[in-house]
């Protein structure tokens, strides 16, 4: 491994995409007995059954619903009601914090008997037009009021630093956190509660799109650990998210606790990956390259510690580099980012530096502040 201050400051001179070849004897030795289709993101399977080379966006529009398609088989059928439930958002207090204005919302997301209640900072005295971003919480009992600042890691308080920076921020709760009260074992909606959440997060896309001041073309997407993956999972759904940043959020299936997925499987999350595939990433019919390659040509950054001990880097690297392919597809190579930061489960202030300018630069935004915090 090279010493840290040498990589670091080889960081700050190459492009971000080109850390993954940098990184390279981070790596973990490969077992060859690994089943690797879901790296080979650029070969789709054809009407006849047959492999074929992606090599137009055409071929690679009909990969991705594949990609898709076997994603709802673990997560279960995405909804799509031809007239969702009205999300009357509804104030539940108000809070100002400096110039800004917080507000603890509830809204209906997929019944008029259950609402998702979120913070939501406004931004006092600007225009319109401003560019939005969907903050979603790690694993933690607080759930919503972590992002929003109001408890836990100050490094995670990412709702209010944004909202703070001058965009519009919404931190939801997941379920069965904070204040989504729900059982899950009685969730005959949904096939998991990733699914759930995907469709809630869908409908908070909506809700940030029906307020004036925000522009619909200038929504991003962020999220730690849990938040990192849920984020991921509701961008490859959901093509109005236009940036998207991850921490510490991902690894492949089979570098994840060295391919042990039993942290996927409970009620919260996709417990189809135990119940049908046995727990084997083998058998489980997608992957994150793949999901990655979803998102193209959107910006992506993958903010993925070195010393993270639950999303093991290498599996990181790996991701970045099997989804660059479709990036090229669309000449949009360099909209595929990574950062390694010098650090554990974690969002120190410098990987916190990185996705501030990030957001500022794909979400065409000025900053209200400096970078931190």
């Amino acid at each position: 491994m090279w010493p840290h201050q040498h990589f670091l400051q080889l960081r700050m001179l190459l492009p971000a995409i080109m850390l993954t070849a940098l990184a390279l004897p981070l790596r973990a030795q490969s077992n060859t007995s690994e089943n690797k289709a879901h790296q080979n993101v650029m070969t789709l399977e054809t009407a006849a059954g047959e492999s074929a080379p992606v090599t137009t966006v055409e071929d690679w529009q009909q990969r991705k619903a594949q990609i898709l398609a076997n994603m709802q088989t673990v997560m279960g059928p995405l909804p799509e009601p031809e007239s969702p439930v009205p999300l009357n958002m509804q104030v539940l207090e108000e809070t100002m914090i400096g110039p800004l204005l917080r507000q603890k919302v509830a809204y209906h997301t997929d019944s008029p008997d259950r609402t998702v209640k979120a913070y939501l900072f406004r931004q006092a005295q600007v225009p319109g037009g401003i560019a939005a971003i969907l903050c979603l919480h790690q694993t933690t009992g607080i759930g919503k009021e972590e992002p929003a600042g109001m408890g836990g890691n100050p490094n995670l308080h990412y709702a209010l630093h944004l909202a703070q920076r001058g965009y519009i921020t919404l931190a939801p709760d997941y379920p069965t956190f904070g204040e989504y009260e729900i059982d899950l074992t009685q969730d005959e909606a949904y096939a998991s509660g990733t699914m759930r959440a995907i469709y809630d997060n869908i409908r908070a896309i909506d809700l940030l799109q029906s307020l004036p001041e925000v522009d619909d073309e200038r929504i991003g997407c962020i999220g730690h650990s849990l938040g990192g993956h849920n984020t991921m999972f509701t961008s490859a759904f959901d093509d109005r998210i236009k940036a998207i940043v991850s921490n510490c959020g991902f690894t492949r299936f089979h570098k994840y606790y060295g391919g042990k997925l039993a942290g996927w499987t409970s009620d919260r999350y996709m417990p189809i990956i135990r119940t049908k595939y046995q727990n084997d990433p083998n058998q489980v019919p997608f992957d994150f390259p793949e999901i990655i390659a979803c998102f193209a040509p959107r910006p992506f950054l993958a903010s993925a510690p070195l010393y993270d001990s639950n999303f093991e880097v290498s599996g990181v690297q790996e991701a970045i580099e099997s989804a660059l392919p479709a990036y090229e597809l669309y000449g949009a190579g360099s909209h595929l980012q990574a950062n390694y930061p010098v650090s554990e489960h974690d969002f120190p202030a410098e990987a916190r530096d990185v996705t501030w300018r990030f957001f500022d630069e794909y979400l065409d935004h000025t900053p209200l502040t400096s970078p931190n915090p």
